[in-house]
């Protein structure tokens, strides 16, 4: 049974994706740098370093939020950065940072959804997805709608979280995420299942070996999983 934010409401899980991501857009980017002690901003960077050799030119990130991902993808010099999301809260946020940073000429953020995107077949160098494949309704569909607009030889970048495995940290990170940053996130955001959400659908995320044995399954090349922080979290990188 699908993870969802809002067990008591009849909506699909992308439906309540986006009404709770549209939920917490204003406190969404200081939840996330302060919840995360500002590691996540490390992790995005160590993730676009990674396209650092192919110097991808046109660049899709996708679940993009308010746009940090696709703000630190100009490190690789591209000529467009097209950022994809289902929230229309997140992305005003974010177009009021891009706005800010003078960025709008290279950055374009678009309200879209990951499983049927308005794309051509190969129109992308590279796409990037940082911790949002999870929310997928239908994981499969979305990896492949992803696969398709790559071009061939294209590379897939996707930060996800994992599950730590070894003691102590396990224990470490279970307590933190499921007992204190639940009541945290409820109360700056005001919202009482966002921040619950946020480790069930970590749990049930399929990590490590058994992604990348979806990966392989829908037909990308060359996977390999660099596990982050004693395994909090892991970037995947493949290609078409």
């Amino acid at each position: 049974m699908a993870v969802i934010p809002y067990k008591q409401e009849t909506g699909s899980k992308k439906e309540q994706v986006a009404t709770m991501f549209n939920n917490i857009s204003k406190k969404y980017d200081f939840l996330n740098h302060f919840l995360s002690l500002g590691i996540d901003i490390i992790w995005r960077k160590k993730a676009i370093r990674l396209l650092k050799e192919t110097q991808p030119k046109q660049i899709l990130d996708i679940a993009t939020g308010t746009g940090d991902f696709a703000i630190a993808a100009l490190k690789l010099n591209p000529t467009k950065v097209t950022g994809v999301d289902i929230s229309e809260g997140m992305l005003n946020v974010g177009r009021e940072k891009i706005k800010d940073k003078g960025l709008q000429d290279i950055i374009e953020l678009k309200l879209g959804d990951s499983e049927n995107l308005e794309f051509d077949d190969n129109t992308f160098d590279a796409y990037t997805v940082g911790c949002g494949v999870r929310n997928f309704e239908n994981l499969e569909k979305g990896l492949t709608e992803m696969l398709r607009v790559l071009r061939p030889s294209g590379t897939a970048i996707i930060l996800e979280f994992s599950k730590p495995k070894a003691f102590p940290i396990k224990q470490l990170y279970n307590f933190y995420f499921n007992k204190m940053l639940p009541g945290i996130g409820k109360l700056v955001s005001k919202d009482n299942s966002a921040y619950t959400y946020l480790p069930e659908s970590v749990d049930a995320f399929p990590d490590g070996e058994n992604f990348m044995k979806i990966l392989t399954k829908i037909g990308y090349k060359d996977t390999q999983s660099i596990t982050l922080m004693f395994g909090i979290a892991s970037i995947y990188k493949a290609s078409k």
